[in-house]
């Protein structure tokens, strides 16, 4: 696989800069919210599982919506706000235009999804949206095939490829489901989204006369090119 290098005046950019700041506050503002229901639960004292994901049941549709700002511990929250930073920041400043469609796909496809094959039981967590966001990046960058997308789709995959066996059911008390869920949704709109935020490529001049002589060479071509007024 031949590995395009993105022009360093793109990706070094004020704007690129700006881009990769814009998504950090973006990802830390939703933090800010499912921190705060968490943190609203245990001051108040009440316990909102019950607004979560329970699949085919017409009572449950609201955990489509919900289901990923409920937590049921410390370490469950912690567990999906690392990844799901990580995972969001890059997805939002390598491919904003498809972040825009593929967020709000993840976010609800992914529950919605397990709510029509999960088991019968009570589904909560951002898990689902993890899975989705880290398979729609590592997907997305061996699709466009750049230096920065396929390094960031390694670092990915080394951090939390072993993730991967969160999609079964290997653990007694984990939401496969939404995490299966999460990962077909994340795949699909990788592909279907996979023309969009292609970074410009560096050109070396050495490329550009190759071209110029190949027109030159080539007697089937009309006299015309693109050095002349």
């Amino acid at each position: 696989m031949q590995l395009q290098v993105p022009d360093p005046d793109y990706t070094g950019s004020p704007r690129a800069a700006r881009s990769f700041l814009l998504a950090i506050k973006l990802i830390f503002g939703l933090l800010v919210i499912i921190w705060s229901v968490f943190l609203f639960e245990r001051v108040m004292a009440i316990d909102l599982s019950r607004f979560g994901l329970r699949p085919r049941d017409s009572m449950g549709l609201l955990g489509i919506l919900t289901v990923p700002l409920l937590h049921g511990n410390l370490n469950h929250l912690v567990s999906n706000s690392v990844p799901l930073f990580v995972g969001g920041v890059a997805m939002l400043f390598l491919y904003p235009v498809a972040a825009l469609r593929a967020l709000p796909a993840i976010y609800i496809g992914s529950s919605a999804l397990a709510w029509c094959f999960a088991r019968s039981s009570l589904h909560i967590g951002a898990s689902g949206v993890v899975y989705g966001i880290l398979t729609f990046v590592f997907v997305s960058g061996l699709l466009r095939r750049d230096v920065r997308s396929v390094g960031v789709s390694l670092m990915i995959w080394f951090f939390y490829g072993s993730m991967i066996w969160g999609v079964l059911p290997v653990k007694h008390g984990m939401s496969w489901e939404l995490h299966l869920s999460g990962a077909l949704i994340g795949i699909v709109m990788a592909l279907v989204l996979g023309k969009y935020d292609r970074p410009p490529i560096k050109r070396y001049d050495w490329e550009d006369e190759e071209i110029i002589e190949s027109e030159e060479d080539d007697p089937d071509r009309p006299w015309h090119s693109n050095r002349w007024p």
